[in-house]
């Protein structure tokens, strides 16, 4: 079992680094994206939208796919998608292409971001202590990397089919070897292909879709909104930011984005250790504030150098609010109605991720063009300090439970994904 979980928990990890190398690898390109299908400024925006709005109805519709089959495989064939979509975004040269390609991608990745956070959230239940950031902390490294050979690709002026191919040759027998040692959560183990049923008075207790589970949910899709304006802020708005308003050189305002990265890697990488000694609702606080504090550096800033520091500070904050959102959620969901709610919580949740990403660079661009981006800066940041208020809904109801001063419920873990 302990082998099992360990090979369940690595092969999880690079699944979330796969992902965080795809979606660097597209938006980090796309000026190429625009310039190789000519698409205009007005339209771009629309292409761009409706990505996170059709991830969206494919975390909706994986809500209802893992009632009927592990999240495993739902992760194990939605991810190859993902990366064949990638590389149909490089290769074609006409915009039916490319809007195919994209809506392609964009449902796809919304099944996979639900599935994979469903399987992180019942490994850290199965393992009994914080593991969810940790696989965050690879969807951030893969990110970095993904950055980096975009940066390559458009340095030595490769076509986009040229920097996307070999990535997609290496990854996509990398992550399908890997997906069959997935390890799905649950209360006993089903039959091939079936689902833990629920119990009878799940529906009733927030397992079903009334209002209790809204009532559950919403402090959580809150938080999980207002991070992803604030991360949207950071990696739409801060190159602009540094270079408009604290007076940057171009080559300096290329580095805010690549500074929060790196201190977002940093901050998941120590975060689950943080919530093991500390508790999950006192580094969602101190999360919160850092990057509260962040934003006003950022506002505040006399110069390039200052906003720098902002931005690091930024990442160290933001970075421990969506993994622990995550897994708060799919604990609390869990004690209420078993595995078939924690999956459903999952689901829901990862649609206001894309909420967040929807409102958060039109919202502080709006301000700045009416307002000043100085005082569209405050906006996120008092999104993030509304965080506190709900930060106890992070804390355990079983005291200790998946923060290291406990390690029981192990006994929900499925089967491993050898043979799905």
């Amino acid at each position: 079992m302990t082998e099992m979980l360990r090979r369940g928990r690595a092969s999880l990890a690079f699944g979330f680094f796969a992902q965080g190398v795809a979606f660097a690898l597209l938006v980090t390109r796309i000026p190429a994206i625009q310039d190789r299908y000519g698409v205009s400024d007005a339209l771009l925006p629309v292409f761009l939208a409706a990505v996170p709005i059709l991830a969206g109805v494919g975390s909706v519709t994986t809500e209802q796919l893992v009632k009927r089959v592990r999240p495993s495989r739902v992760l194990r064939w939605s991810q190859p998608v993902v990366l064949l979509a990638l590389v149909g975004v490089g290769s074609g040269d006409r915009m039916p292409v490319l809007g195919l390609a994209l809506a392609v991608f964009g449902l796809s990745v919304g099944a996979l971001d639900a599935s994979m956070n469903m399987l992180g959230v019942s490994l850290q239940r199965a393992y009994g202590r914080s593991i969810m950031l940790g696989f965050h902390a690879s969807y951030s490294l893969g990110g970095i990397l993904g950055a980096s050979l975009a940066w390559a690709g458009a340095h030595w002026h490769l076509a986009l089919w040229v920097s996307y191919a070999p990535v997609v040759l290496v990854l996509l027998p990398a992550v399908f070897v890997g997906s069959r040692w997935y390890v799905d959560g649950g209360g006993s183990e089903p039959g091939e292909g079936e689902r833990e049923e629920v119990p009878e008075a799940a529906p009733e207790d927030g397992a079903g879709g009334g209002p209790l589970v809204f009532r559950m949910l919403l402090p959580f899709c809150l938080v999980m909104t207002f991070a992803y304006i604030g991360d949207s802020t950071v990696s739409n708005w801060s190159a602009k930011y540094l270079q408009d308003v604290l007076g940057s050189s171009e080559q300096l305002a290329t580095v805010p984005y690549n500074v929060y990265m790196v201190t977002t890697l940093v901050g998941r990488s120590l975060g689950d250790l943080g919530v093991r000694r500390l508790g999950a609702a006192t580094v969602v606080r101190l999360g919160a504030v850092t990057a509260a504090v962040g934003f006003a550096v950022v506002a505040a800033a006399p110069g390039a150098w200052v906003g720098m520091l902002g931005f690091t500070l930024l990442g160290l904050g933001l970075c421990v609010l969506v993994p622990g959102t995550f897994a708060a959620a799919g604990r609390r969901a869990f004690e209420q109605g078993g595995a078939g709610a924690s999956d459903t919580a999952i689901a829901r949740l990862n649609v206001f991720n894309y909420v967040g990403f929807l409102i958060g660079s039109p919202l502080v661009g709006a301000l700045g063009d009416a307002w000043s981006y100085r005082g569209a800066m405050c906006v996120p940041m008092v999104l993030v300090l509304a965080t506190l208020g709900y930060a106890r809904s992070f804390a355990p109801r079983a005291a200790g439970y998946g923060d290291g001063h406990e390690r029981a419920r192990t006994a929900d873990v499925g089967r491993a994904g050898n043979g799905l």
